[in-house]
């Protein structure tokens, strides 16, 4: 249906003008019929039903002030169309442990199942973002470059997995140095890292300290995510002649205090996450803490209605006037 505005909604104030001319009408109306003297009034039997419908005369003169007025309101109808301006982006780099301990499903199915699942929803609501990926166990490297291909990111994301291509154990502090090598050069306003880890830095020739200060001196704010519940988890400790994993229950080791460390030198936050539900949660408290700013322009077509309002009272006048000099001409005369 279509909805209307009006640009000067102060003219139907004139309306209220409309019930005191009809109280007006009414108290004058015996001085708006013609008298004719005559010793007879056989002469006018049949034309003595036309007073009763000189009310309509008044009524059409009414109708077209009613027309007039609306059409002074300027009736309008609108075509609204948006156009979203991003003035300052920010670049995100997601460092993932992929150390075969990612395997521990203490979180369902399994840590590092959950996590991706999780990080592809952070993933698909940066809309004005761009993205890389960086996953490290006991070497690091470059799954993609910082992209606003979010469909890539999320592609490449959902196949990320322990395949003993790297070695394994965890390397946070080379994880961490090549997201840093991924943003150094970034022009955007703000430089974000978000790592992820289930485990203690014991492999690897960075230490995660220096990692940190590199962070920090390139203006890259970090996010450290401790991954795993508190206590055991059942967790892979050997292969068997198959392929498949052996589970058993390992004490879960997370170095909190180096986790800290990293996110306080950055300026970011540290964050634990001991299942799925905390861990959903600690992305969309980053989601909100480290927003775009956009601007959305609005523009607003005005499709002028009021022209119809001026043919219908001008459409009623003339009936009223056409009537008055026809029909009615006799009985009002």
């Amino acid at each position: 249906m279509m909805e209307y505005t009006f640009a000067y909604p102060e003219f139907f104030w004139g309306l209220l003008a409309i019930p005191l001319l009809i109280f007006w009408h009414v108290l004058t109306r015996k001085k708006h019929v013609a008298h004719v003297l005559s010793p007879s009034i056989d002469a006018f039997a049949k034309s003595g039903r036309l007073p009763k419908w000189q009310p309509l005369l008044f009524l059409l003169r009414l109708i077209a002030i009613g027309f007039f007025l609306v059409a002074l309101a300027r009736p309008q109808t609108q075509d609204v169309s948006t156009q979203t301006k991003t003035n300052k982006g920010i670049d995100i780099v997601m460092a993932i442990d992929v150390s075969s301990s990612m395997l521990a499903r203490d979180l369902k199915p399994n840590r590092l199942s959950a996590l991706k699942k999780v990080a592809a929803d952070f993933i698909a609501k940066r809309t004005s973002d761009r993205i890389g990926l960086v996953v490290y166990a006991g070497e690091s490297y470059t799954k993609t470059p910082i992209t606003s291909d979010k469909a890539l990111v999320i592609d490449v994301l959902g196949k990320v997995s322990y395949d003993g291509i790297i070695s394994d154990g965890t390397a946070i502090g080379m994880g961490l140095a090549t997201a840093v090598n991924r943003l150094r050069d970034s022009k955007a306003k703000s430089k974000i890292i978000i790592l992820l880890t289930d485990g203690v830095n014991n492999t690897g020739f960075v230490d995660p300290k220096t990692a940190a200060g590199l962070a920090s001196s390139f203006g890259i704010k970090t996010y450290t995510i401790g991954l795993g519940s508190n206590g055991s988890a059942p967790a892979p400790v050997a292969l068997r002649p198959d392929g498949s994993f052996v589970y058993q229950l390992t004490k879960v080791e997370i170095d909190e205090e180096l986790l800290k460390t990293i996110a306080e030198e950055t300026g970011g936050s540290y964050y634990r996450a001991t299942n799925n539900k905390k861990l959903e949660a600690i992305y969309e408290e980053i989601d909100k803490l480290e927003r775009t700013e956009v601007e959305e322009i609005r523009y607003t077509k005005y499709h002028e209605k009021y022209r119809w309002f001026v043919f219908w009272g001008l459409g009623a006048l003339l009936l009223e006037w056409t009537l008055r000099h026809t029909l009615f001409k006799s009985a009002l005369a």
